[in-house]
């Protein structure tokens, strides 16, 4: 139980230092979205997570009792609306233009005007994100998944269950769990998807499923994705609650900080490219001088794919077969990164 309480207080102190560098309104709506999630989560994870995990007695429970407590969480776990009636009125951020304020007042007019129109409800739910009315903004993103109907992809699915779970303060409800194994369903690597998906079997008691989905998504992340930075930064956190000893190499690794993404919105795409192309190039210039692991030369890969420089990417993925042609697991890891990128088969 020391170590449950060490753990949560070293994580409420993650989520004070992060919430005070987001920024409100970045330039990618999803990207801006995934920072604010991220930020949030960490509080309720402690808050939903720690509830259960820290009854007295729970920790010396049997493995069997132990499941059959987290399978009875996850069936009796609080819903939706009811977390969302525990939750505080919410305000806009502070420093919020009070134009744009207004823009959102017209905008809910039209859409309302317009119930059929899915851009403008795609827009109203980024808009009510954006001045912290989260359960606005899910009502809005339920419309749009139902008239996008087959068309829906992975990411609107996982955007409506990241809107759930932050009008829910982090905590990822029965239907957030939904919307999050639909989005699994339509693409299972969805990254933001599967981080949500951790912290909710972190939040019924299953850490120890929830580190392996968090491991999984930590090896195989690119150094740009938005989420990379803040999981390096819990997942050791989480590998302590599921009894595990590990050690992320995320040297060289982290995608941009919270001090990067600050700059980062107010840059112009040019701007925001070379940046990524400057830290994809550090991860570059260190695995040719020290080497690295599997995962390392994996995300190296997989970010020139994402770059769109399949050259480069076809360069080191033949560079990384003949420093792992003894070791064939790892070359496999190397080897799917290749294949996600377009340069191997």
């Amino acid at each position: 139980l020391r170590l449950r309480s060490e753990v949560s207080r070293r994580v409420l102190e993650a989520d004070r230092a992060l919430a005070a560098t987001v920024v409100a309104q970045a330039g990618s709506r999803r990207g801006a979205l995934v920072v604010a999630g991220l930020v949030v989560v960490v509080v309720a994870g402690a808050f939903w997570g720690y509830w259960r995990l820290g009854v007295p007695g729970y920790a010396d429970l049997p493995y069997k009792a132990r499941i059959a407590a987290a399978d009875e969480l996850r069936v009796s776990r609080p819903s939706q609306a009811e977390a969302e009636a525990q939750m505080p009125a919410s305000a806009p951020p502070e420093g919020l233009d009070p134009q744009y304020l207004d823009l959102v007042v017209k905008l809910r007019e039209t859409v309302a005007a317009r119930p059929g129109d899915v851009q403008g409800l795609a827009l109203l739910a980024n808009s009510e994100a954006q001045v912290g009315n989260f359960a606005a903004a899910y009502a809005a993103q339920v419309k749009v998944v139902e008239l996008k109907g087959p068309d829906a992809d992975a990411g609107d699915d996982a955007l409506l269950a990241e809107l759930m779970i932050l009008a829910a303060g982090g905590y990822v409800s029965p239907q957030a769990e939904a919307a999050l194994s639909e989005a699994l369903k339509r693409d299972p690597e969805n990254g933001l998807a599967r981080y949500f998906y951790g912290l909710m079997l972190a939040q019924i008691g299953r850490p120890d499923q929830g580190f392996e989905v968090w491991r999984a998504l930590l090896e195989s992340s690119a150094p740009t994705d938005p989420w990379l930075d803040t999981l390096a930064s819990q997942i050791g956190d989480m590998a302590a609650m599921a009894g595990v000893n590990y050690q992320p190499a995320t040297s060289g690794l982290s995608g941009p900080s919270q001090g990067d993404m600050a700059a980062a919105a107010n840059m112009t795409d040019a701007e925001r490219t070379t940046m990524i192309e400057g830290m994809v190039a550090q991860l570059n210039d260190r695995l040719a001088t020290e080497g690295g692991t599997a995962q390392e030369w994996a995300r190296l890969i997989g970010a020139y794919g994402v770059l769109g420089k399949p050259e480069d990417a076809r360069r080191i993925w033949a560079e990384a077969q003949t420093r792992f042609a003894a070791k064939p697991d790892e070359l496999a890891v190397v080897r799917a990164s290749a294949v996600q990128a377009g340069v191997a088969e």
